[in-house]
């Protein structure tokens, strides 16, 4: 039995009898994202954990970002909270996530997610193998070699190379841990055999979650799979299929469209503004009653309010001339200056000393009130990043 506790299941419902949809506008959706993303009030510091699991996790490829991330999010958040939480309360734990990317998830929520992360299969496929170099057979006989060399103590990567190659007798397995990063190492984090350590001087460590945390039961891969899918509409939407695609990758839009389904009258079909889309059941009277607020934030780089935005971007959320500036080149994502959920500007910081130098950037001349607005949101930053702050504006 597990120490930890359970997250609560949802059970597939019926499907959604036929009828007409809803419509809503752009300002409705985007509004409503603020409130479910926890933009549009910031959250008390006693439900830090929640908010990390109510946006589904934090985008980590940046530890700056996904702090910065979570300050945006949590009214008067301790500098050392995510840090503390990460390594010594171990509330929250790092690992290889959706879309094989960076995340920090709830400690108390890992089972759910590992056990909807084990269902990716896209690494066994000839493409991902060819990739890294492996048969399935090396593929296996690896993982299985991850997961032994992680019985101890936490492994620095070279610690964890050298183990690799000891247990399976090669050296290019060994080399494989050293040569990427990260690519490699993914799969076994899928699995739920490989979560991040607390650092050793510049070094990363990595660990096993079964001896990071406490045991816990395992859940259903399926029913686990179906209940973040809901999670994810009901933090980012009413959301498109390929929105919902692009954010779990690795299915195809069939694979997406059956899953959607599966969730019968939990979710409901709807149109924003003519474009297809799901909404959470429960929240769509809320979409409804949503109304832009005024409510204006600095979020950083990658953070999950733009993360996936890309693939149904309305003008009113950001014009098509403006997009190169936040989705740049590489899959670089520009920190986003936000009014009501529209993307009107992008800043950047620097630390230096005590100063704490924050540039903003607006697309165009915006009114005082939100120029006001914008230097309150960077002065809180200064002082969460425990400097003075330095407020540029460029045009």
């Amino acid at each position: 039995m597990s120490s930890m506790s359970s997250p609560r299941k949802t059970a597939p419902a019926k499907p959604q009898a036929a009828g007409p949809e809803t419509t809503l506008t752009w300002e409705q959706v985007l509004a409503w994202r603020m409130q479910r993303q926890h933009l549009a009030r910031r959250a008390s510091r006693d439900q830090m954990l929640d908010v990390v699991g109510d946006i589904c996790g934090l985008h980590a490829q940046l530890m700056s970002s996904a702090e910065i991330a979570l300050w945006a999010r949590v009214d008067g958040l301790a500098p050392e909270a995510v840090q503390r939480a990460l390594w010594e309360e171990r509330t929250l734990l790092k690992t290889w996530a959706v879309r094989g990317t960076l995340h920090l998830l709830p400690s108390s929520e890992y089972p759910l997610w590992q056990a909807a992360l084990s269902t990716y299969r896209h690494y066994t496929k000839g493409v991902w193998l060819r990739h890294a170099g492996f048969t399935p057979e090396g593929l296996e006989q690896f993982v299985q070699a991850v997961h032994d060399a992680l019985e101890g103590p936490p492994l620095t990567r070279e610690e964890l190379a050298v183990a690799v190659a000891e247990l399976t007798g090669s050296a290019e397995l060994g080399d494989k841990v050293r040569g990427s990063w990260g690519s490699v190492l993914k799969p076994a984090a899928f699995r739920g055999l490989l979560c991040f350590a607390p650092g050793e001087g510049n070094s990363v460590r990595f660990t096993r979650p079964d001896r990071w945390l406490s045991p816990w039961e395992s859940l259903d891969p399926q029913e686990a799979r179906r209940t973040v899918f809901l999670r994810y509409i009901a933090a980012k939407g009413p959301l498109t299929e390929d929105a919902i695609q692009h954010w779990w990758a690795g299915i195809t839009a069939a694979q997406t469209r059956k899953l959607i389904h599966s969730l019968g009258e939990a979710v409901l079909p709807v149109s924003i503004e003519g474009s297809p889309a799901w909404a959470a059941a429960d929240q769509l009277a809320g979409v409804k009653a949503a109304s832009p607020a005024g409510v204006v934030r600095l979020v950083p780089a990658f953070d999950q309010y733009i993360l996936g935005a890309e693939r149904v971007l309305p003008d009113l959320l950001l014009p098509a001339p403006l997009r190169s500036r936040v989705y740049r080149p590489q899959a670089w994502i520009s920190p986003v200056l936000l009014v009501d959920g529209r993307m009107v500007g992008v800043w950047k910081h620097v630390r230096k000393g005590k100063t704490v130098t924050v540039g903003i950037e607006p697309f165009s001349p915006l009114p005082p009130a939100i120029r006001d607005a914008a230097a309150a949101e960077a002065e809180d930053l200064a002082r969460f990043l425990g400097g003075r702050l330095q407020l540029n504006w460029t045009a």
